[in-house]
Order: structure tokens, then C-alpha cells, then sequence
């Protein structure tokens, strides 16, 4: 069965209290549950993993390249504007990826515009809240289904 992870970067564990008007009020757990019951629909894994700190999200990013990962959905949230070691983990292991925002980052502060991880991903889906994530999950099951056996 392919299976696909999703990262989650630091503070996404507050979701549904952290400023619901900027991220909406969809909880981690209830965000993760329907990305694992939409992969068990169409015959995948999906696997998910949060971490506050840039190390355990790295050496999680390193592990997919040997358990069979297919895609990686990454927000890496507040990394998405400072982590190089993040940016060069995803690189070296060379897993097709989709990178997600919850919020519009084009629409917040200047610093919010510049990702270290956009000019690698496959995709980059921002701006419609946990439905981003979805929406990335559909695009990595249907590259998924397009892929020759």
C-alpha cells in the first residue's frame, strides 16, 4: 500500500485555539483524521507527524526515504522562512512533495512571502484553510493513480 506522510511544522499542535481567524478552527487531530480516512478511501497510508522543533521533523523527513513513503505533504510553518536543514533534508531525499499554508501567505507580512521550500515542491497549496491540506492530499493520490505500475 503507497503511503504518503504529512509534516506538520511548530505551533500546528495549537490549531483550533491558535488565532482562529488567521487558521481557522479545525483542530490538528480532526485535520489528521480526515487526510487518514480520505487515504484508507483511496488505498493509501497516510501517515502524519507534528513536531515543534526543526530536528525531529528532519530526522522524520530521513526516515521516509526507507519506509516506503511516496509523497510527502509538508506545512512547515514558521520553518517555512528560516530552515535550510529542513529544505536540505526534503532535497536529499528526494521524495516528491506539496508544500501547504492554512493562511494566504502572499496576503500576510513580507517576511511570510519568501519560502525555502516552494522552488522544490511539486505544488504549493496556501490559503484555504484545513481544506489545503486536502487539497494537496487529492493532488498527491492523483499523481499517485497516474504513476505507471
Amino acid at each position: 500500500m503507497p503511503k504518503i506522510l504529512v509534516l506538520h511544522g511548530p505551533n500546528l499542535n495549537l490549531l483550533g485555539s491558535r488565532e482562529p481567524d488567521v487558521y481557522g478552527t479545525d483542530t490538528l487531530a480532526s485535520i489528521d483524521q480526515r487526510l487518514q480516512e480520505r487515504g484508507k478511501r483511496a488505498g493509501i497510508e497516510v501517515a502524519t507527524f507534528q513536531s515543534n522543533a526543526e530536528a525531529p521533523l528532519i530526522e522524520r523527513v530521513h526516515a521516509a526515504k526507507s519506509d516506503e513513503t511516496a509523497w510527502i505533504i509538508i506545512n512547515p510553518a514558521a520553518f517555512t522562512h528560516t530552515s535550510v536543514a529542513l529544505r536540505d533534508a526534503l532535497a536529499a531525499v528526494g521524495l516528491p512533495f506539496i508544500e501547504v499554508h492554512l493562511s494566504n501567505v502572499h496576503a500576510r507580512e513580507a517576511f511570510r512571502k519568501h519560502s525555502y521550500f516552494s522552488d522544490l515542491a511539486a505544488g504549493v497549496v496556501a490559503g484555504f484553510g484545513a481544506q489545503s491540506y486536502e487539497l494537496a492530499l487529492e493532488a498527491a493520490i492523483s499523481r499517485l493513480a497516474s504513476k505507471p505500475k
